[in-house]
């Protein structure tokens, strides 16, 4: 008895966990907009690029007050001792200065500055494109296992079908024992592709999870789009020419190299910066405070002392290193003009490459689609003859085995279509819709 409490109480605490673990997860049922919103709203390093934009942020508004003039205040209070005996005083003082001219680099520093939190931005869009597309693509993959479970659930239930009147047409000696064999190996084979491919959904929809930074204890289920017509991919088509041009205006990785450019030119600029003498001007007012001399007399000092001035430093020499400093940075310019020329290249060669990709994957696509129409009739035509015993068991099954093979790979060629289409989308920068 006393065996059975400790196993009900056991029973009880895990089901009172299971039912604390079931609240704590949440359930969600998700368009690919939805995945690409939650992902945007949840990814840990695209929150990390907006923490690095408003540092960047910061920086700029604070380098604009560097036209500004400063002030401080003084206050200070002295003791000594000599032959009088110890003695006191104090002042105190305000102070301001501000910077004239500084070769521009004041100017120059805003501008770097803006021109970072600029490309800032852009960063964060290209990330969002590489999301995006990896989204993308774990999301099609699901769908393409998901259709493939459907058919293959199909092709189960008639494999069931043929197992059972297989065992019927053995009874009677109507077939061999090798051919009713057969067909349960058949049977169990169709069993176990449904099986492994609940199990590749499983996993799918895990990494998914994880591109959308989502707990992986949560339920997410996925809306099928209608993919049933995708003519309108190829009609909706621009042509080459077209699609590169717009790559070309559009792709963050050519605007991240034009900023890159740009900010090369200030560093130019902010080097030549310090061949030029720098101009500021200083204010000050003080007046001394209350003191006692050794004698113990207390004195007033109160009448304030102001002063201004404009200071010029100019460089003579510095051993070279402005003149290093400026080439260097000029190189570092010409670098950043190369750079720029290999993303525009890449692009180019990026975006001609997924164009045709689209055209053949197209036509892999309607190829596909004819067989895999022409093999089910096929199937259905050879398993009707079956039943009547117009032909082997051997040659339905491989008739079926044909089938699922050329299932698979209209799947396969459909939602390739599909990603490579929205894949040059995002090379032309539209939105990306199923």
């Amino acid at each position: 008895m006393a065996m059975k409490r400790h196993i009900t109480i056991l029973t009880l605490l895990l089901l009172i966990v299971g039912t604390l673990s079931a609240q704590e997860s949440a359930s969600y049922r998700f368009t690919l907009e939805d995945c690409i919103r939650f992902a945007f709203s949840n990814s840990l390093e695209r929150k990390s690029m907006k923490l690095t934009g408003e540092s960047l942020e910061t920086s700029y508004q604070q380098s604009k007050q560097q036209r500004l003039p400063n002030l401080s205040a003084s206050v200070g209070q002295n003791i000594s001792n000599n032959a009088n005996g110890w003695s006191t005083s104090g002042n105190v003082g305000v102070g301001s200065s501000v910077t004239i001219y500084q070769g521009g680099n004041i100017n120059n520093t805003i501008e770097q500055n803006r021109l970072n939190v600029e490309r800032n931005e852009v960063q964060l869009e290209r990330y969002d494109n590489q999301l995006t597309t990896q989204i993308l693509q774990s999301f099609l993959t699901i769908l393409g296992n998901q259709e493939l479970l459907n058919y293959q659930l199909e092709v189960l239930n008639t494999s069931r079908e043929q197992m059972k009147q297989g065992r019927q047409r053995y009874k009677v000696g109507t077939i061999l024992e090798s051919d009713m064999l057969l067909l349960e190996a058949q049977y169990y084979s169709d069993s176990n592709n449904v099986v492994d491919t609940r199990i590749n959904i499983e996993n799918n929809l895990l990494d998914l999870k994880v591109l959308l930074s989502m707990d992986p204890a949560d339920d997410l289920t996925i809306v099928s789009p209608n993919t049933d017509d995708l003519d309108g991919l190829k009609a909706s088509l621009p042509t080459e020419e077209e699609a590169i041009s717009l790559a070309m205006d559009y792709m963050p990785d050519l605007r991240v190299s034009d900023y890159d450019i740009r900010l090369a030119e200030k560093s130019v600029d902010l080097a030549r910066g310090n061949y030029f003498p720098s101009i500021s001007a200083n204010a000050n007012v003080g007046m001394g405070v209350l003191s006692f001399d050794g004698n113990g007399n207390k004195n007033w000092y109160n009448t304030p002392t102001e002063s201004a001035g404009i200071s010029m430093s100019i460089p003579i020499y510095s051993r070279g290193q402005t003149k290093a400093n400026v080439k260097k940075s000029r190189i570092a310019l010409q670098q950043a003009q190369l750079d720029y020329e290999q993303a525009a290249l890449t692009v180019r060669q990026n975006v001609s490459q997924a164009y045709r990709n689209v055209v053949s994957a197209y036509n892999a696509y309607k190829v596909s689609q004819v067989r895999e129409e022409a093999y089910s009739k096929s199937f259905n035509a050879y398993n009707m003859q079956y039943q009547y015993g117009s032909i082997t068991t051997v040659e339905l099954l491989q008739q079926q085995n044909a089938y699922l093979n050329v299932l698979n790979n209209y799947i396969q060629n459909k939602y390739s279509l599909v990603m490579k289409r929205k894949i040059l989308d995002i090379y032309m920068g539209n939105k990306i819709t199923l």
